[in-house]
């Protein structure tokens, strides 16, 4: 990838060599961190060089009457103003600067407009959520239904206190696993993976890995929207999975009515309250209907935040036969592995670059526990 705002942008960090370098330099890295519990190969997935983010988020400064894109500076001590962004999505990317363009036309549209966030799929949905310090009033409604047709993407107005959804408040993504196709609803400002072919990769890969080492029921913790749960579930007879998140369990279920997937049982709770739950420590009213002494757990996949899993967690992981731990943080999973390891045995490892030309990397690991 090229890009003329290297050296100034903030968002990619890494652009002195090229991109295959970077993913050998990540491989390193990664193979140096998992050597004290592994010392076989390490599958790299690397993501396409270009072209690559499903989401972006900009500031937009005015300069003068004319509305520009900037993105924080390389030092973070201020704003760069952006003429290109090849590392967005060809939907996002087509239609970004003429979004720009009717925003420069429109002084309803442009007036007190401070960011610009974009959402989009593989099937060509973009859902664009324009950020005010303003109160939003019907004359904005209508200029922005004139996007919405204009542009074919779907749009929403926040201001404090306001959310104006035009059309709908999510897309619909498209990903192929193992040669399957599955679809999610990806809500406005919920979390979702950034890069579409490198997250195929990684539900694809740890499909692979349960299909190997899969015993009993299947448990998700941080299970999110379903991204990994749908298609696990379809190796299992029953599925148990658990996330925070009230918009994400929305979306997970809805999920599961697109996917026709049936054996899934979504519970609103955290991982934590999750581990008191099943060791009986304590009764939840949100698991009145569920019995958790159906489910023969030998099988879980966590997916934790940046900061790992926490000591009560480690330890009720720990019971089950095989873990695949997925990992937006090698650092935290490294602290993770020092006590998962005394009970378990790390046999399978892989990296994910969902963001090429940064520092950050993904991992996933597979541990079995020791007989």
């Amino acid at each position: 990838m090229e890009c003329s705002h290297f050296k100034e942008c903030g968002s990619c960090t890494l652009y002195q060599e090229s991109y295959p370098a970077q993913v050998a330099q990540k491989m390193g890295r990664l193979s140096g961190m998992l050597a004290p519990f592994y010392k076989g190969a390490i599958t790299p997935y690397p993501s396409r060089s270009d072209h690559y983010r499903a989401r972006a988020e900009y500031k937009v400064f005015h300069d003068g009457e004319e509305c520009r894109y900037a993105m924080r500076s390389l030092d973070k001590k201020r704003y760069v103003i952006i003429e290109e962004c090849p590392m967005v999505s060809e939907p996002i990317e087509k239609r970004m600067w003429k979004l720009l363009e009717s925003i420069n036309a429109d002084k309803e549209l442009s007036f007190r407009l401070f960011g610009i966030e974009f959402l989009s799929t593989t099937t060509d949905e973009v859902l664009v959520t324009m950020l005010y310090h303003r109160k939003l009033g019907e004359e904005w409604t209508q200029r922005a239904r004139s996007l919405e047709d204009s542009l074919r993407i779907k749009v929403i107005g926040r201001s404090r206190k306001q959310k104006i959804v035009l059309s709908d408040e999510f897309v619909t993504e498209r990903l192929l696993v193992s040669g399957k196709p599955y679809l999610y609803r990806h809500y406005e400002q919920s979390f979702t993976q950034p890069n579409p072919h490198v997250n195929e990769n990684m539900i694809g890969w740890a499909m692979l890995q349960a299909s190997r080492y899969r015993q009993g029921d299947f448990c998700e913790l941080y299970a999110g929207a379903g991204n990994f749960t749908i298609p696990l579930s379809t190796l299992f007879e029953k599925v148990i999975a658990t996330e925070i998140s009230k918009r994400s369990i929305k979306a997970a279920i809805e999920n599961c009515e697109l996917n026709g997937a049936k054996n899934i049982t979504f519970v609103r709770m955290s991982s934590e309250e999750f581990t008191e739950a099943l060791e009986g420590k304590r009764a939840f009213r949100r698991l009145e209907n569920i019995e958790l002494s159906d489910y023969d757990i030998g099988t879980v996949l966590v997916d934790p935040p940046r900061a790992g899993l926490d000591g009560g967690t480690r330890e009720l992981i720990a019971k089950f036969n095989t873990i695949i731990y997925i990992s937006c943080n090698p650092k935290t999973l490294v602290e993770d592995l020092k006590s998962l390891t005394k009970t378990h045995s790390v046999v399978d490892a892989a990296l994910f670059d969902q963001f090429p030309y940064t520092a950050h990397m993904e991992a996933g690991v597979v541990l079995l526990k020791n007989r």
